[in-house]
């Protein structure tokens, strides 16, 4: 069972990336669940509009797709994120890009996790429990807060 990385479409690599897993594994455990096989596939923003429109028949462009291989208390998924889609966002809500990725990231991780984000209620209680993770990550790694 493992956290893999890959980049397909962008030539990207991604910052700390073994303390991504040790965050991404600690979120599942606290959870009362086990890390199985997730992989992030890293793309542009044309990759993931053609994944969109094949699959799940969307024609939008969209930060992260999520498919979701759960078996009971066994986490594995294919998660694919936009690093053009997390850059705009990242500018658009004033954040670190590094940030920004983060809870991309960590939203595909509360998807496998069984967190909804299609009604009002189920978006904020994602956006809730993004800021909880990201916390975490905070904690786990001695980040200092600016201000």
């Amino acid at each position: 069972m493992a956290i893999r990385f890959s980049c397909q479409t962008v030539n990207f690599e991604l910052p700390e990336a073994e303390k991504v897993k040790r965050w991404v594994s600690e979120v599942v455990v606290r959870r009362g669940k086990q890390v199985g096989n997730i992989n992030y596939l890293f793309c542009d923003d044309e990759y993931l509009l053609g994944v969109n429109q094949q699959y799940l028949d969307h024609d939008t462009y969209t930060d992260i797709i999520t498919f979701d291989y759960v078996a009971g208390g066994l986490m594995s998924g294919d998660i694919m994120i936009s690093i053009d889609r997390v850059g705009e966002n990242a500018v658009k809500f004033a954040v670190p890009f590094e940030h920004e990725l983060h809870r991309v990231i960590i939203h595909g991780v509360l998807h496998l996790l069984g967190q909804g984000d299609k009604s009002d209620s189920e978006a904020a209680e994602m956006r809730r429990q993004e800021e909880e993770a990201l916390s975490l990550w905070n904690d786990m790694f001695h980040v200092q807060h600016e201000g």
